[in-house]
């Protein structure tokens, strides 16, 4: 059900890379796990056997994507609610605790912002460290120096976007907006529709943006994407998760994973992803059809609303560090719990009509594009919905963080096999992104 890998042989001056590891498909066995959460609330959840799962962090709003600092500190947006709003914030994730699985404080680095989605970090040619932001209306960064609690700058303004359109509540508008740096150094950010159908006057809507770090060379990269929410780098390729349209019913349009090509057309509003199958939309015809959209590399159940993905990378064999940034004080042996090794994980948020009931789960894909099922279920249970799952971060060997939108929660999910000797130390491996690297993306 998930499905990555790309060709950003669109990027310019991006090499090949390595053909991805043997992923582990051995069929998952889904056993119950109780939460309990701060406010009283109890319910279970489904995940593999042999992992757990508890909260890492509690007390948030709308808590969005996540990314990690070059000093290895966690960063995490908050939009607040679903409304369009200035009351969204930037935390810091801190002082965690490794017998409680926890982080012990929380801290806000940014408040009083537009809708803050998405976040990274990027280190210049000249060696000096930006935290960008994306917002509803304009894309901002501020210099970032190892240890701040706030920003050393003024918001230095990038770029700006449309911000106008329907209320979510009819399939439109579209607030958010997300960011990934891929390995030639460009900036992708992704703008979505102003509508749930219709032929739009700008040509940044429903597009992936390309831009240089400053902010200048600014170009549409992809095109016909309705809404691109999810933005990953790995292995220099550029990957998006996009959500289909409204008004084609309650199996149509799959929601969609891309390997994003310079220059390509997605569709929207045009046509759409059925199965493999691209299909014209009879609302909006168009000479030319259908032909020439690209297929998508991995398809899910419609109005599932996939959003955040995330890889986790294969440890060398003759390594003792964790190449998926384990958190400090972390028991888990790297090198030998490697079942998620060369595979993806993507949120599917859940369908906005509850009635219809897709996503509210974590589905796993290979490293080949092949569905490997769900990984996590339960987010949506008989007596309503308990979470929606969004923002995905790995946090160690197998293991990640996963934020909560609903219930402003981050979750802590974990291998809990037997190891034989923990790591030597209680630090965390350097996690200082190299000038081309990012913090909001799935690269290792």
């Amino acid at each position: 059900m998930l499905a990555l890998a790309l060709s950003l042989i669109a990027l310019a001056g991006v090499a090949g890379s390595a053909p991805p590891p043997v992923t582990d498909a051995t069929p998952t066995r889904l056993v119950p796990q109780a939460i309990r959460l701060d406010d009283g609330r109890r319910f279970t959840l489904q995940l593999p056997e042999g992992y757990t799962i508890s909260p890492a962090a509690q007390g948030l709003k709308r808590v969005r994507f996540f990314a990690r600092s070059p000093d290895g500190r966690v960063f995490v947006t908050d939009m607040h609610d679903l409304s369009d709003n200035r009351r969204g914030a930037v935390h810091i994730l801190d002082g965690w605790d490794a017998q409680a699985n926890r982080f012990t404080r929380i801290s806000q680095y940014l408040n009083g912002l537009r809708n803050p989605n998405s976040i990274a970090f990027h280190v210049d040619t000249q060696g000096r460290q930006w935290l960008y932001l994306a917002l509803t209306d304009r894309l901002v960064r501020y210099r970032y120096r190892d240890g701040d609690t706030a920003p050393r700058s003024e918001a230095e303004v990038l770029a700006t976007f449309p911000d106008y359109g329907l209320s979510y509540k009819y399939g439109g508008w579209h607030l958010t907006r997300s960011i990934a740096f891929a390995g030639n150094g460009k900036l992708y950010v992704s703008v979505g529709s102003s509508c749930n159908a219709c032929i739009e006057k700008e040509s940044v809507r429903a597009s992936i943006l390309e831009m240089n770090p400053d902010g200048s060379g600014q170009r549409v990269f992809a095109r016909g994407m309705r809404n691109a929410v999810g933005l990953a780098v790995v292995d220099d390729r550029l990957l998006a998760t996009n959500q289909g349209a409204d008004h084609l019913g309650r199996d149509r349009p799959d929601e969609a994973l891309y390997r994003v090509e310079d220059g390509a057309d997605y569709g929207w509003p045009y046509c759409y992803p059925s199965g493999r199958r691209v299909l014209a939309d009879p609302k909006f015809p168009r000479r030319r059809g259908c032909a020439g959209v690209p297929r998508p590399f991995a398809t899910f159940p419609a109005h599932a609303s996939a959003l955040g993905l995330a890889y986790f990378a294969e440890a060398p064999a003759d390594s003792d560090s964790d190449v998926n940034s384990a958190p400090p004080g972390s028991e888990i042996d790297a090198p030998r719990h490697q079942r998620l090794a060369g595979s993806y994980l993507v949120a599917l948020h859940g369908s906005t009509n509850r009635r219809i009931g897709h996503g509210y789960r974590l589905v796993r894909v290979g490293g080949d594009g092949r569905p490997l099922g769900d990984f996590i279920l339960g987010f949506q249970q008989a007596s309503g919905v308990v979470g929606r799952p969004c923002g995905i971060l790995a946090f160690g060997s197998d293991a990640f963080l996963l934020s909560d939108d609903h219930r402003g929660v981050v979750y802590y999910v974990r291998p809990t096999l037997p190891q034989a000797t923990p790591p030597p130390s209680t630090s965390p491996p350097s996690t200082r992104p190299t000038p081309s690297s990012t913090g909001h993306t799935a690269t290792p």
